[in-house]
């Protein structure tokens, strides 16, 4: 067997981003180290880079857009495999949970923004009064 699909019970620790890649949180490893790059990303509550090893027991702090979560790593998969088993190599937090949760209601109950506007988009003939070409771009010579 290849040293790269090793199963998870073969593997003591795993590269940071691979793991996230492998546990479905980004799409791609390069995303991954983007956005530990830009300290998205904590294990234990420490700043890390993408290629600090992880161990199952670590918990890894993460946001995903505007979702913040913490999970606590279970297992480790040096390959990216469907969703379920992505889901067994972590458990989340349940103040993660909770918190999630309560950014989901709070997304739920804000206004639309949408709402605020009365009359609509403006028409083309709008928002040439707005602008007042005429005035301001005259083309004219005996000014």
């Amino acid at each position: 067997m290849s040293a790269s699909h090793r199963s998870s019970s073969e593997l003591t620790s795993l590269r940071l981003d691979k793991w996230l890649w492998a546990a479905r949180f980004y799409k791609t490893r390069s995303i991954a180290v983007e956005e530990i790059g830009k300290g998205r990303v904590t294990v234990n509550g420490q700043a890390a880079k993408a290629s600090r090893e992880v161990r199952p027991g670590d918990v890894v702090q993460l946001r995903q857009g505007m979702v913040a979560r913490e999970v606590k790593v279970l297992a480790l998969s040096s390959i990216r495999g469907p969703a379920p088993v992505a889901q067994a190599l972590y458990e989340e937090t349940p103040e993660s949970l909770a918190a999630r949760e309560r950014a989901a209601e709070a997304r739920r109950l804000a206004p639309e923004p949408a709402d605020t506007i009365v009359q609509g988009r403006p028409t083309k003939h709008d928002r040439r009064k707005l602008a007042e070409w005429d005035d301001r771009w005259s083309a004219s010579i005996d000014e």
